[in-house]
């Protein structure tokens, strides 16, 4: 399997990794959330192990971010907090499993094994979404509108897909800050609002097909149809 670490002790990630390419499996190890977020939401893995404690936002904010994106990749949670309401947290963010640190790396291995088969038993996750007249590749990264392909940035691609699992709804700023940039609401900037004109540039200008991002005044924006 192709493995996401993300785990801010050294020593610990390199030994998780040491001992899983020794199982077969290939390993990238992150040691900051923010870098491990973005990795997951631009690379498939067939698994994540996600620590807790994590600098730049932590663990559970992880978690929580790339269930709100529908990254549906299986997530094993390692902490040394082995607290009833650590492990509720966790698992409520969207976590699949938890390990407790320090653990027995033969444990780590069942684990891994165990969420490996229960995935191969899942749903395949849709690989194209629709709206209107507009598709998007979440495999390929890549929007279609009218036969004509758009290429997107990564965070351009993360807000649009946030938009297409979301339509209909009002998504707010500081929903959309949390979810694409892994960060809260800064409302001294206005970098939401450029990267939405950004993505409205390469869906919607130059088409035929009705504008579909709308602007819901002191609110957000929503993906929808008039």
């Amino acid at each position: 399997m192709k493995i996401l670490v993300i785990e801010d002790e050294i020593k610990v990630g390199a030994f998780i990794k040491r001992g899983l390419e020794e199982h077969h499996h290939q390993v990238e190890v992150f040691t900051d959330g923010l870098a491990g977020q973005q990795a997951a939401l631009e690379q498939d893995y067939d698994l994540i192990l996600l620590d807790l404690m994590l600098p730049g936002i932590n663990g559970t904010t992880v978690c929580k971010n790339l269930r709100t994106l529908e990254v549906s990749t299986p997530i094993l949670m390692l902490t040394a907090l082995n607290a009833t309401q650590d492990i509720v947290e966790g698992l409520n963010a969207g976590a699949d499993d938890y390990l407790a640190k320090p653990f027995h790396f033969s444990e780590l291995i069942a684990r891994v094994n165990a969420l490996s088969r229960r995935k191969s038993h899942f749903h395949q996750e849709q690989s194209i979404l629709t709206f209107a007249d507009l598709q998007l590749n979440t495999n390929t990264k890549t929007a279609n509108r009218e036969g004509q392909e758009i290429v997107l940035t990564a965070k351009e691609y993360a807000l649009l897909e946030l938009l297409l699992r979301n339509t209909g709804k009002v998504l707010s700023r500081a929903l959309i800050s949390e979810a694409v940039w892994g960060l809260e609401f800064d409302t001294g900037t206005n970098t939401i609002d450029v990267y939405v004109n950004y993505l409205r540039n390469k869906i919607e200008k130059g088409f035929t097909g009705e504008k579909l991002i709308h602007t819901v005044v002191g609110m957000g924006y929503v993906m929808k149809q008039k």
